[in-house]
């Protein structure tokens, strides 16, 4: 087995986000029933953890209340197996006490956490996305030129206390290298405990960039602050997407697919839905030999609780 993977390819699907807005593409899960249907057919088509946020269903504005995660967690946690990872993240214009609730409140089996303050550029996207359903998707993006992701120490020891009771595994987005030694910071006080679910994020304007080197980089930097004492996974933002998902199945790590991390399905051509990833990047893990992870497979690699242990 490898340090830093494991013999099955665990697909984590993130269905949609904080990053796109519903004029980008007709496809974005926006209501509680487009997140339900893009959930359960990612978990489908082999994503054995599904990681969700909420949306307000009316603008498609990201929603980090309990009542909207409440609008569609029970459904799809009685329809699939699929481990269910809530956000931490929420949006970059949100405070951390509001980030937390939902992970705090609900107990999920997984959570994810970001481990360091990064420039959050998606101003870019105004270069191509001209016109706009909602007023707030323009203010949205072009705010990003001033904006700095705040994830503080502080910040992060909040979230991991606030959590810590829940027995909830986090996925440890890292955006850069720097965010890996802060998550061994944390792991020398014991705040957290292994396996560390590592989650590398490469191609966001302001982390680390999406050469192969990069996400060689990162792997030999977490190898070597962790050793066999966690787990792997890459996502890779736009159209390095499926790229960086076969160079880390190849180096036996796990991969992260969804509409909240692209929207694309190859070259030119929109995913229909978050399954339409996880049956390409599929397709790529089975096509290098491997197999990818049942749901339960999943939780017994990451040593998560069970889905009888959460609060919804």
């Amino acid at each position: 087995m490898a340090k830093s993977g494991s013999r099955k390819v665990i697909i984590t699907c993130a269905v949609t986000g904080a990053i796109h807005t519903p004029s980008m593409s007709e496809y974005l899960p926006i209501t509680p029933q487009q997140i339900i249907d893009d959930a359960l057919a990612a978990a489908d088509a082999g994503a054995a953890i599904l990681h969700l946020h909420a949306r307000n269903p009316e603008t498609g504005k990201p929603d980090q209340t309990i009542e909207g995660f409440m609008r569609f967690l029970p459904q799809i946690k009685q329809r699939t197996n699929a481990a269910l990872n809530l956000t931490s993240g929420g949006s970059p214009y949100m405070k951390v006490e509001e980030r937390v609730l939902p992970a705090q409140m609900l107990k999920p089996e997984v959570a994810s956490l970001n481990m360091g303050s990064i420039n959050f550029g998606l101003f870019h996207l105004l270069d191509k996305y001209k016109d706009f359903k909602f007023d707030w998707e323009r203010q949205h993006l072009e705010a990003t030129r001033d904006l700095v992701f705040r994830n503080s120490f502080k910040d992060i020891e909040f979230i991991l206390n606030t959590c810590y009771e829940n027995n909830t595994r986090f996925e440890f987005e890292c955006y850069d290298i720097g965010h890996l030694y802060n998550l061994a910071h944390f792991a020398d006080r014991g705040l957290v405990k292994p396996p560390f679910f590592v989650q590398s994020v490469f191609g966001i304007l302001g982390g680390i960039g999406t050469d192969p080197e990069d996400v060689q980089h990162m792997k030999r930097t977490a190898d070597r602050l962790f050793g066999d004492s966690y787990r792997w996974s890459v996502l890779g933002a736009g159209a390095s997407q499926l790229r960086i998902a076969a160079q880390a199945a190849a180096l036996g790590g796990n991969v992260r697919v969804g509409l909240e991390d692209s929207l694309w399905a190859g070259r030119g051509k929109l995913a229909t839905s978050s399954a339409d990833q996880v049956r390409l990047v599929r397709k790529m893990i089975e096509g290098l030999g491997l197999e990818i992870a049942t749901p339960d497979e999943a939780r017994e690699i990451l040593e998560l609780k069970g889905p009888d242990k959460v609060n919804f």
